[in-house]
């Protein structure tokens, strides 16, 4: 219960985002067109693929609170990660979109300088964004909910952005024209690069893969277990913003079922505590004097 609670109070943060960015796009975009500035208005445009992106995170966030069922008996977890995968698609798409206006741009050869007001604009909206981040990413941390810190990284570098356009008015301002579409072609590749990172880190997920770092750690917070001989295997992956963890450990053959079972217990609870993992699968197995010896000899 305490798990659905977590992800129905992290719903929170994803529907700030998207108010947040809802009011900014349309701010940014109608300023841009207004003050003649290209890098204001893809940053408006980008803001509009954030809005799919919290809008996602919210779907994601709402679906895996639905209790396991006949058909998802480790529940719904994995629709966060489906929902950043379709969001990446979308970020990608409005990515080529700025860049190919920014290219054209540099093919008509016309550069105007916009007004400043663009830029105090941009500006005003990095600090705004700036503070969603900052209680995106507290909240995330406090639930420890890996989807929401994910859109509050996302939130920083939309203030980043911000920031950039900014700079490149101000020196379109300063004689360099040229300047505003050089800043909108990088808000471009930001995007790009942000929807990359989004669909690798999806992808990765979906695939069952894991970080074999975090792993070895694991690995070590297992084996430090009093009464664990050796660890056979050990694998994880990840089910949403959770860790599912299989690990099986060999312990002494003289130990009743019970003092087995106590071990087991000691290693969830260590888990737990340590890791945040609360689904954890312990297959114990008996540790022979041949396994010993063998393993002396190597």
């Amino acid at each position: 219960m305490e798990t659905y609670d977590s992800l129905k109070e992290g719903e929170r943060g994803a529907w700030v985002s998207i108010a947040a960015y809802i009011l900014l796009s349309i701010f940014k975009i109608s300023m841009g067109y207004m003050t003649g500035s290209e890098a204001l208005t893809a940053d408006g445009i980008n803001n509009t693929t954030d809005i799919i992106v919290s809008v996602a995170v919210l779907a994601g966030l709402r679906i895996s609170r639905k209790p396991p069922d006949e058909d998802h008996r480790y529940g719904h977890m994995r629709a966060e990660t489906i929902a950043s995968l379709v969001a990446s698609f979308i970020m990608a798409l409005a990515g080529l979109q700025v860049m190919i206006q920014a290219g054209r741009s540099f093919l008509n050869g016309q550069h105007e300088a916009p007004d400043l007001l663009a830029a105090w604009i941009a500006l005003g909206c990095a600090a705004i964004m700036w503070g969603v981040y900052t209680y995106n990413r507290r909240l995330a941390k406090r639930i420890n909910n890996q989807s929401l810190m994910a859109a509050a990284y996302d939130n920083r570098s939309d203030a980043l952005v911000s920031v950039g356009a900014a700079a490149g008015i101000i020196g379109a301002r300063f004689g360099f024209p040229v300047l505003d579409a050089v800043a909108a072609l990088a808000v471009g590749v930001v995007i790009l690069k942000t929807a990359w990172e989004v669909f690798s880190d999806a992808s990765h997920a979906l695939t069952d893969g894991f970080d074999d770092q975090k792993l070895e750690v694991f690995q070590q917070t297992v084996e430090s277990t009093p009464g664990v001989k050796r660890i056979k295997d050990i694998r994880a992956r990840v089910h949403g913003s959770h860790v599912l963890l299989d690990v099986v450990v060999e312990v002494s053959a003289e130990l009743s079922v019970g003092e087995s079972h106590d071990i087991s217990d000691e290693i969830e609870r260590r888990m737990a505590d340590e890791h945040h993992i609360s689904n954890v699968h312990v297959h114990i197995e008996p540790y022979s004097d041949s396994e010993r010896e063998r393993q002396q000899m190597t």
